[in-house]
């Protein structure tokens, strides 16, 4: 059973915070963005109060540990720097018996007052001066989407309360889901005491709390017990609450982030599992080259003896056995034979490329599968941060989601651009035509890729990634690129190809010129050994 943020625990916290009355804001700092922690000096020592507007885990409490702050302090951060560092707290109050925390201060500007609303997916921070002037939002929420917008400048007003009575008021035997601060786990814990309506009332109104702490459950200002909860007394409730959020926000934290891991890292091995699937199909194709070869020159060897319009060809191979080879009617016996020859040709010329790319894959494939086992057997948020930086590092992960592509919004704009994975997990982008080589040199590449062209002939244009670090790229990556250039170019039968290879800022397109056109300069030659 959670146990909630609710009214009573706020009441709880005001109580603890009255002892800081008088004291002197002297450091702010903003950790996360939904979390403010404001460094008091009191009684010759500093106590630190944190506000959360986290939709989930919103609250406000002293903590013990001085917080980290971010390298760059976000702009709610900044405001309540240049307002209120400096300024004493001057007043604490819990408006009503609502969720709303109001901090008042004096400084030499005048009056200011922090606001923390602290209600679920409505939290938000809030300062505002004497006039009731907002000066910064932790959420900052515009005119669009809500009928309370909540902007820098404009008049802050209060939330639209229901207007109901405080529990306070309550009398036994009546609704409390009519009266304000009776949140549904105060109404259980009311119906489970006797006489539980009149017991939370004295506590909250003569303030005699009784903090406990209830292991995976929460915090509370008085006894759960009766709710069969196992319970722990604290000293006050701040403790309490800081030692239960101590514990649960991390757990919740690494809960997402394993399940986000665990999502991404099933999708990344199912794409490679794809890849390697057509990259077996075409290993299998190039395999049978040599047949292919073969079948040509029977072919040749036989085709004068042929009928017109023949659809096979009976014919023993070069082992004396029996073969049959397919043959397309409506073309001659040396049109068949060249097209067997282009086949076994297309597919030798692709098979050492296609087995490195197999071996990378099936290689990388057992290393997503080691680390998504590593995942799935921790809980420990410290652990799973460092697996997903190693996920990222072999960027196995995506940085943000991207929804399923509409046909209009096909990957490069519908262009035929391949993507490959070269040494090193590096990403090698080729075109297949003029449009799309034109499309991938001057839309896709950044400068600081390198960009690769068979040299003094017509070739796919191929961009090598480098994250702005072409430092990095070494030479069997080059080597990898160099050869696809050459795959997919009139020279891939060549024995020895010449492949220039500069970084994508050098490369230009002539005004005027046609589509897959590029000059360039700064470059340098690999010569490509075709085997």
């Amino acid at each position: 059973m959670r146990i909630p943020f609710d009214s009573l625990t706020l009441s709880a916290v005001v109580y603890d915070l009255q002892q800081l009355i008088g004291a002197k804001v002297q450091r702010i700092s903003q950790p996360e963005d939904h979390v403010v922690v404001l460094g008091i000096y009191a009684d010759g020592g500093e106590a630190y109060l944190l506000l959360s507007c986290d939709p989930i885990f919103f609250r406000g409490h002293l903590v013990t540990k001085r917080p980290v702050n971010q390298p760059q302090p976000p702009q709610f951060c900044s405001a309540l720097r240049s307002r209120i560092d400096g300024a004493r707290l001057s007043r604490v109050e819990q408006v009503g018996f609502d969720r709303i925390l109001v901090l008042t201060f004096e400084g030499f500007e005048g009056e200011y007052r922090l606001i923390a609303e602290l209600m679920s997916k409505h939290a938000n921070l809030v300062l505002v001066d004497d006039k009731d002037k907002i000066i910064g939002v932790a959420k900052p929420i515009g005119v669009t989407k809500s009928i309370r917008p909540l902007l820098a400048g404009r008049t802050y007003t209060p939330p639209p309360f229901e207007k109901r009575p405080s529990l306070l008021k309550a009398k036994s035997g009546d609704n409390l889901k009519e009266f304000e601060g009776a949140s549904p786990f105060l109404a259980k814990l009311i119906d489970a005491l006797p006489n539980g309506l009149d017991v939370v009332q004295q506590t909250a109104r003569a303030a005699k709390f009784s903090p406990v702490i209830s292991p995976g459950n929460g915090a509370y200002p008085m006894s759960v017990a009766p709710l069969g909860l196992e319970e722990f007394s604290r000293p006050s409730i701040s403790i309490a609450l800081e030692q239960h959020f101590s514990q649960a926000v991390p757990d919740y934290k690494a809960e997402q982030l394993k399940s986000s891991l665990v999502a991404q890292l099933n999708r990344v091995l199912l794409s490679r599992e794809a890849a390697i699937s057509d990259l077996s199909q075409a290993k299998d194709a190039a395999a049978r080259a040599g047949g292919l070869q073969v079948q040509a020159e029977l072919v040749l060897a036989y085709g004068p003896g042929l009928e017109q319009a023949s659809d096979k060809l009976e014919a023993y191979d070069y082992d004396g056995n029996p073969i049959t080879i397919r043959l397309d009617p409506e073309l001659t016996y040396l049109e068949n034979a060249n097209k067997l020859f282009e086949k076994a040709k297309k597919a030798k010329s692709g098979k050492s490329l296609v087995e490195d790319q197999l071996n990378r894959l099936q290689t990388e494939r057992v290393d997503i599968d080691l680390l998504l086992s590593r995942v799935e057997k921790t809980d420990r948020l410290t652990e799973l941060e460092t697996l997903r930086d190693e996920a990222r590092t072999r960027k196995w992960l995506f940085q943000t989601y991207i929804p399923a592509a509409k046909k209009e919004d096909r990957p490069y704009e519908g262009h035929r651009i391949r993507e490959l994975i070269g040494p090193g997990g590096a990403t090698v982008l080729f075109g297949e035509n003029s449009t799309s080589n034109d499309y991938l040199t001057l839309r896709v590449a950044k400068p600081e890729d390198y960009w690769l062209h068979v040299r003094g002939s017509a070739s796919a244009h191929v961009v090598i990634r480098t994250n702005k670090h072409p430092e990095k790229v070494g030479p069997e990556l080059l080597l990898y690129a160099a050869k696809i250039a050459v795959m997919n170019s009139p020279s891939k039968h060549s024995g020895f190809v010449p492949v220039d290879y500069t970084l994508k800022k050098h490369v230009r397109k002539p005004r005027g010129a046609p589509a897959g056109t590029a000059l360039y300069t700064h470059e340098k030659t690999l010569h490509v050994e075709n085997k």
